[in-house]
C-alpha cells in the first residue's frame, strides 16, 4: 500500500472563485420565482456553501426541486460575470509544488468542474482530483465530500487542511476530524468562521498564499519532524 500523502482539500465557490453573491442573486431569484417571496438575499447568502437540496430545506422548511433548477437557469447567464479571487490560481500551483496533494472538494456538480477549473486558471497537473455533490449522498455540512476526498487519494488525515470560506466548511471540515483554514472573501467575517471553529483565517487566497509557509499548510508541507524554528 502506497504511503499516505499530504493534501489540501479546497472548496471553490467563494474561496478560489468570486461567486457568492452570484449565487446569492441567483437562489433569491430562483425562490421568489417558486412561491418563497419571505427569503431574503441575505439569507440565502447566509446559506451559500450548502448543497443545492440542503440550501433550500435550510431556507424553506421543505424540499423543492422547482426551486433548484430554477437556481440553474438563474446562475447560468450570471457566470458570464465570474472571476476568481487574485493569485487563487498560484496558490494552488504553490500548494502543489510544496508537496501537498491538491483536491477540490466542492457541492457542486460534476458539470461543474467543466468550467470551474478554467475559470481559477490553473493547469489540470496542478489539480490531483475532485469530489463533488455527485460523488456523496449529503454534502457540505455534513462531512462526506471531505471524507471521500482523503481515502480516494490517499491523504494522510494528520496532515490534510480544509479550506474553504463559510460556517458550513468549517462545520464540514470538524466533522471530517480535519483542521480548517478559512477566507473572509465570501463575505462571512473572521469572528463568525473563528467562532465556528476554524483553526485560521486569511482574507482571500493572495493573503494565504503571502503566509503560506508560516500558515497550518506550511507546516504539513515539511517533513515529519523537521524542527520550524530553524527554519529561514
Amino acid at each position: 500500500m502506497a504511503d499516505l500523502r499530504p493534501g489540501v482539500l479546497f472548496d471553490v465557490d467563494g474561496t478560489l472563485l468570486d461567486t457568492n453573491y452570484l449565487h446569492a442573486l441567483a437562489w433569491w431569484r430562483a425562490l421568489r420565482a417558486t412561491g418563497h417571496d419571505q427569503i431574503t438575499m441575505q439569507q440565502c447568502h447566509s446559506a451559500i456553501g450548502i448543497a443545492s437540496e440542503g440550501l433550500v430545506r435550510h431556507l424553506t422548511g421543505g424540499e423543492d426541486a422547482q426551486a433548484v433548477d430554477r437556481h440553474s437557469e438563474e446562475y447560468e447567464p450570471l457566470k458570464a460575470d465570474l472571476t476568481a479571487f487574485p493569485r487563487a490560481a498560484d496558490l494552488l500551483r504553490a500548494c502543489h509544488d510544496a508537496g501537498l496533494l491538491v483536491v477540490l472538494a466542492t457541492s457542486g456538480q460534476e458539470g461543474d468542474l467543466e468550467w470551474m477549473v478554467p475559470a481559477i486558471g490553473v493547469s489540470q497537473e496542478v489539480i490531483a482530483g475532485a469530489t463533488t455533490s455527485g460523488d456523496v449522498e449529503e454534502a457540505k455540512p455534513e462531512p462526506d465530500l471531505l471524507t471521500v476526498a482523503v481515502k480516494r487519494y490517499g491523504l494522510d488525515p494528520e496532515r490534510t487542511v480544509v479550506v474553504g470560506d463559510t460556517v458550513w466548511d468549517v462545520a464540514a471540515a470538524e466533522r471530517a476530524g480535519l483542521p480548517s483554514i478559512m477566507v473572509t472573501c465570501g463575505g462571512i467575517g473572521r469572528a463568525e468562521l473563528l467562532e465556528a471553529g476554524a483553526d485560521e483565517v486569511y482574507a482571500d487566497p493572495a493573503d494565504l498564499l503571502a503566509h503560506l509557509d508560516s500558515s497550518l499548510l506550511g507546516q504539513l508541507a515539511r517533513p515529519l519532524g523537521e524542527d520550524t524554528a530553524g527554519r529561514a
